[in-house]
C-alpha cells in the first residue's frame, strides 16, 4: 500500500511521515492554496527515503520541469489543464494525473478519461470534488471498487483515521493521499491523527506495486 502524505511545509512534518512510514511527500505550488509552498523552501526540507511530489496547478511543462529541479522532485502531480504533450515533456514516468470521477455521470466516461491520459502518467490520483483538492470531502468510495484503471491509482479526498479503512475496504486503491484529514490547519500536520491514519492504512493488504 502506498502512502502519500500531501500539503507538507514543516520539516517536523516530513519527519513524522517518514518515521511512520510513508512512501511519497508532496508539496503544493498553487498561491491560492493555504498550503502552497516556495521552490527554495522545498529545496531546504529533507524527506528520506520518500519520493518528492510537486503539485500543480496552472504551470506549464517548462515552469514544472524548472521547479522541479529547483525544490528537488521526484515526481509531478498534474492537477490542472496540462494536456498529453505537458505531461510527456515533464516524462511520463515522472507524473501522477489527477482525475475527478464526480465529472464523470457514467462509470464508462471516467474509464475513458483515464485510458485518455494512460500513454502519459505512471499512476493516477482519484480526487474527491470537481476541481483542485483538500476539500476534505468523499468520493462514492463504493461505486470505484474493480476500477479497471491502466495504471496503478491513488485514492485522495475526506480520508482520515475514522475513513481510511472503510474506504480501503470498499474501492481497493493501490494507495492513498492524505492532507487535510490529518491537519490541526492547512499545512500543519498533527501527529497523533497521521499515526493514526497510517496505523489502519497499513494493516491493508496492498498489491505489491510502488509497496
Amino acid at each position: 500500500m502506498l502512502i502519500k502524505v500531501c500539503g507538507l511545509t514543516r520539516q517536523q512534518d516530513l519527519d513524522m511521515a517518514s518515521s511512520l512510514g510513508a512512501g511519497m511527500c508532496g508539496f503544493i505550488f498553487h498561491a491560492p492554496s493555504p498550503r502552497n509552498v516556495t521552490p527554495a523552501h522545498v529545496a531546504s526540507l529533507e524527506s528520506g527515503t520518500m519520493l518528492r511530489v510537486g503539485v500543480f496547478v496552472n504551470q506549464n511543462a517548462d515552469e514544472i520541469c524548472r521547479i522541479m529541479a529547483e525544490a528537488r522532485l521526484d515526481m509531478a502531480q498534474l492537477h490542472g489543464r496540462q494536456d498529453v504533450d505537458c505531461a510527456r515533456t515533464v516524462g511520463v514516468q515522472r507524473v501522477i494525473r489527477v482525475i475527478w470521477p464526480g465529472r464523470y455521470c457514467h462509470r464508462a466516461l471516467l474509464y475513458n478519461e483515464l485510458q485518455k491520459h494512460a500513454g502519459a502518467c505512471a499512476c493516477y490520483l482519484l480526487d474527491a470534488g470537481l476541481t483542485g483538492g483538500g476539500s476534505g470531502t468523499r468520493l462514492d468510495w463504493q461505486d470505484l471498487s474493480h476500477l479497471p484503471a491502466p495504471h496503478p491509482w491513488l485514492l485522495a479526498g475526506g480520508l482520515s483515521a475514522d475513513t481510511v479503512g472503510q474506504a480501503l475496504r470498499l474501492c481497493s486503491p493501490d494507495g492513498i493521499d492524505l492532507n487535510s484529514g490529518v491537519e490541526d490547519a492547512p499545512g500543519l500536520k498533527n501527529a497523533q491523527k497521521l499515526a493514526a491514519a497510517l496505523g489502519v492504512a497499513s494493516k491493508q493488504k496492498g498489491n505489491g506495486y510502488l509497496s
